[in-house]
Parts: structure tokens; sequence; C-alpha cells
């Protein structure tokens, strides 16, 4: 029996109106997408205050579980009871999240209000990128996917700058509490001008079964790979939940196809341009976080900026992000073609990529910053066409669970890259650190108490601030006269370290973005109009 759903938005809603919608959901997706970065710069001083060291990644990972996980049930619930209440739920949720996280008194408080935060955000995603997909027709949305694929880049880019400088200004709290207003905003307008649709026929069913054991999958998967950054990949908090979520994760497969209403179809993996969307951006997220995170880590350490500075050096990358993302939109929605463009896009991705691999201390900052666009310009398209693809590909009545399944992979392939890249940065480090000294004019001596740090040791002497006056406090008082006049060169020699284990990371981004261009070679083309009319056929 097919269901019925509510989706489409009428031929009706005047020119003005869905040019309010499209501001505000837009809005509401820069916010969900900020707060997975704003975070960052503030969170030494949320520490801080809170007296909450031992457990401050759980403010990344309280964020990134509940989003991830309850974006795919909230796409099927937009399909089944229409975006309008489901995206009015997750505004409040997220402003509830939003407000209490800024009143936080202790640490535990902070991570659990940004768990509801994360709950609010897994809505945003998928059900804001769907209702462009109602809205619009296929030969349409390309122009306004441009500007989604502009506002994720956006929103990685500068989120550190502006957690920066609310932090350094106003505090840390406001980070939380300017969301309220622009999130008022949000709901006000989808509450006036999103049309209400409700399901005729038999009432829906919701899969709860396949909505528990998919949160069982991906929970222990999430948290293992965040328990990466301070463990190995054979530890059982780390590989073994990482194999424990996998596991959980074929259950939920089986679940899926015995289900009549299933959270996700697993008949949209037998659409050929839906699985292939779905690989391609999967891959591609993995190659573009390491630049992400790495890149300011590395103004910082190795070049003296502050967390803010470094914020502002990433727009070179964010320019060539923003041009790209709204040229390839412009360009599908005039011409209907999208996979030259997607292979150009991957490949130039992976020249990005392939340039920053040079990267060295003395690496000239105008020649970094245009390795940096370059990379940017292979990023932006990804972020527009693969949604056009999969919404084009499936029937209107799946646009929200296949948009909250891409969205979904994207964001599962940036934390399996960021914990890879971390494993690669890390070892090249703890190697390059001891050739490094030993290539300089270090007495070998000086050079072989260095080579032989451990692990934490060497990742406090490549931290952020003044690493001579770190090395030197670091020492014995009585060596502290004999070690003082080569610590120009041993500061010299482990930021040469730092940059060769930078450029490590992004060896590893060609390999991904490489993976994107074969996958993408696959891609079956078929004009956006002829998309629309299959779908307007599909739905009859």
């Amino acid at each position: 029996m097919t269901q019925a759903v509510a989706t489409a938005v009428p031929a009706g809603v005047d020119p003005r109106t869905r040019t309010q919608i499209v501001a505000a959901v837009l809005l509401g997706l820069f916010l969900a997408a900020l707060d997975q970065t704003v975070v960052g710069t503030a969170l030494p001083k949320i520490v801080t205050d809170l007296r909450g060291n031992d457990i401050y990644t759980w403010a990344f990972t309280a964020y990134i579980l509940t989003s991830t996980i309850s974006g795919p049930i909230y796409g099927k619930l937009s399909d089944l009871f229409g975006r309008r209440p489901i995206l009015l739920f997750a505004v409040t949720v997220f402003l509830l999240g939003s407000l209490l996280s800024g009143l936080s008194q202790e640490m535990w408080q902070f991570v659990a209000f940004r768990g509801i935060q994360g709950l609010g955000a897994g809505a945003l995603f998928p059900v804001a990128l769907a209702v462009i997909g109602d809205m619009f027709d296929a030969s349409e949305r390309g122009k306004y996917q441009g500007l989604v694929g502009a506002i994720f880049g956006l929103s990685s880019v500068i989120g550190p700058a502006i957690g920066g400088v609310i932090t350094d200004t106003v505090g840390w709290h406001w980070v939380f509490f300017v969301n309220l207003p622009l999130g008022a905003i949000v709901f006000v307008v989808i509450w006036r001008a999103l049309p209400t649709f409700r399901p005729s026929g038999a009432r829906p069913k919701i899969d709860y079964l396949g909505a528990s054991v998919l949160a069982g999958a991906l929970v222990p998967f999430l948290i293992g790979l965040t328990n990466k950054q301070t463990g190995n990949w054979t530890d059982p908090a780390v590989g073994g939940l990482i194999a424990l979520g996998l596991v959980i994760g074929a259950i939920f497969v089986a679940v899926e196809s015995r289900t009549s209403e299933p959270l996700v179809p697993l008949g949209l993996f037998r659409n050929r341009s839906f699985t292939i969307s779905v690989i391609a951006m999967f891959v591609a997220s993995m190659a573009f976080f390491a630049p992400i995170v790495f890149l300011p880590r590395w103004f910082q350490v190795v070049q003296g900026s502050s967390a803010t500075q470094s914020g502002y050096q990433l727009l070179a990358l964010l320019g060539g992000l923003i041009i790209s993302a709204m040229a390839s939109g412009q360009i599908v929605a005039r011409t209907g073609r999208y996979k030259v463009l997607a292979l150009g896009a991957a490949a130039l991705l992976a020249v990005g990529l392939f340039l920053l691999s040079n990267l060295r201390a003395d690496t000239p900052l105008p020649v970094l910053f245009t390795w940096m666009f370059i990379t940017g310009l292979g990023v932006g398209p990804m972020f527009s066409i693969f949604t056009l693809v999969v919404q084009g590909a499936v029937k209107p009545q799946q646009i929200g669970t296949a948009t909250s399944s891409l969205t979904l992979f994207q964001q599962l392939g940036g934390s399996v890259g960021l914990a890879v890249a971390g494993t690669v940065f890390g070892s090249r480090l703890v190697e390059e650190i001891p050739l490094q000294l030993a290539a300089s004019s270090v007495p070998p001596q000086i050079a072989a108490g260095f080579a032989g740090s451990g692990t934490a040791a060497i990742g406090q002497l490549s931290g952020v601030g003044d690493l001579g006056q770190a090395i030197l406090a670091s020492a014995p008082v009585a060596v502290r006269a004999q070690l003082e006049p080569f610590v120009p060169a041993i500061v010299d020699a482990i930021h040469r370290a730092f940059s060769i284990a930078t450029a490590s990371t992004f060896t590893f981004g060609i390999a991904a973005a490489v993976v994107a261009v074969i996958v993408v070679a696959f891609l079956r083309e078929a004009p956006a109009g002829a998309e629309a009319t299959k779908d307007e056929t599909l739905a009859a």
C-alpha cells in the first residue's frame, strides 16, 4: 500500500513568499552548521569556567551524536507529516538547547544541553534542503542548492573566527545566546509563510524499531571515532565500539528490509544516481574536513596566529568554495548538466590537496592562500550538485528521506576522515620530530632527549603558545642554562616536523578525492527537465 505523504509546495505560493521561506531555511541551516564549529575557539574558556577539562571533547561529541542520529528520523517524519511541523519543532528544540547551553553552570549540564541543541539541528540540515526540493522543480533547484553549498562552507570556515571574537568581547555565553533572536526570525517566517500540508489516506506508520536500531548503531560508532583522538584503533573504546556500531548497523539493514514503511528504504540504494551521490559525498567529506581542522592549527602553532586570526586566514578557502558553489548552481540551473561539473570539482579538490601536501614551515603565505583557494573551488560544487542529483532521482514522496540519508553520510564521512587524518598526523609527527632535530644544529644528546619523549609529551611541544618558554619550563632547572642557546633551533625543528605532519593529512585527502572522481565517473547524467518529468510520472 502506498503511504500518503505531504511534501510539495503548491504553485499558489507567490515568489515573494518563496523568497522569505528560502531565506529563513538558509538562516536556520547556517545556525545549525555554525554551531558545529563555533564552539572550538570558545571551548578553552568554557572548560576553564565550568571546570570540565576531563570531558571537554563531549561538547562536540554530544552535538554531533544527536544531530547525526536524529537527521534520518526527521527526514522520514517530514515525508510523512509535512515539513512545517517538523521544522517548527526542530527550531524550538535548537533554541531551547542554545538558551540552556549559555546558562550552563557545570560542564555536565553544558554537554547535556549541547545534546539538546543537536536534536534540533538534526532536522535543520536535511529538512531545510528538502523544503528547497519541494518548492522548486529540478530545473530551478540548482541556483538555490548552490547557496546551500556556500552556507555550509561559510559556517565551517568562519565558525572558529566568530567564536573567538564573541568569546573575547562579550563572553562565551553569547556564542549561544546570539542564536535566539536569529532563530526566532526563522521560526516566525516558517510559521507564517511555509504552507501546512496534511497527509491524506491511511494513517502514517512510524518505524520505531528502525529508529532505535539506527541510534544503537550510530552511538558506539561515533563515540569510537571520537575516542580515536586520545586512543589507538585497537583499544576497546575505539576499535571495539566502531566494530559494535558496524554489527548493529548490519542488524539495522536486516530490520529495514522487513519493514513496510522503513526509516531508510533500502530500495533507494538500488537507484544508481542516489548510491553514487551518497558514496561520493562520503569520500569528499573525508577529504574536505582535514584542511578545515588542521590548517587553523598550523597557522596558530607555526605562524603564531591567534585563534581569531587563524579563522580569518581561511578566507581564501572560503572564497573559492563560495564562488564555485554558487557558480555551479547557476550552471546546473541553466544547462541541466552536472556530471562534468562534479567530475571537475572532485579532480580540482584532489589537485588542491596535492598542492597543500607540499606545505612546509617556510611556505610563503600568498602561495598557501592560492593552494587553499584552488581547494575551495573543488569543494564548493560538492555540497550543491549531489543534493540536486539525489532530489532529482527519487520520487517527491522520498525527498526528505533521501536528503537526510545524503546528509547522514556527509557527516559520517567527515567523522571518519578526521579520525584517520588525526592518526596520520600523530604518527608522522612522532616520526619527524627526531629526524628534524637530528638535521638541525642541536647537539645529539639534547636531540636524543626529545626523541625519547612519549607521544603525549610531543603533543605538548606542538601546542599553541610560546614554544620556547614551554621547552625551558619543562626542562630540569639544572640543565636550563645549557639548553637555552639551542631553543630557537629546537623550535624551528618542531615547526618543520609539525608542517610535514600537517601536509601528510592532505595526502590522505588526495586518495579520498581520487576515489570521488572514480565514483562520479559512473554517474549517469539526465537533464534536469527529464528528471522532473520522471518524478511526476513516478508520483502519479
